[in-house]
């Protein structure tokens, strides 16, 4: 997802992310407050996961929005 969008959409998709990501606390996601970087940083600091794991793990999980509805795994192209 592109940056832009993402912060954009940031308000809808914080309550995903902290599904996705349950170490994640209200106050991380204030500090992310939509911004990809600030994400894949908290994943690393919480997960302990490496700037490129990191990375893909967010990748993987934002790939599967298409405006504000997740998109059905079986029919992404």
């Amino acid at each position: 997802m592109d940056n832009n969008v993402f912060k954009g959409k940031w308000k809808q998709l914080k309550g995903e992310a902290q599904k996705q990501w349950g170490k994640l606390t209200d106050d991380d996601m204030d500090v992310i407050n939509g911004e990809k970087e600030k994400l894949v940083g908290k994943l690393q600091e919480r997960y302990g996961h490496t700037k490129d794991a990191a990375e893909d793990e967010y990748q993987r999980w934002s790939s599967t929005y298409r405006g504000d509805e997740p998109v059905d795994a079986d029919r992404r192209i």
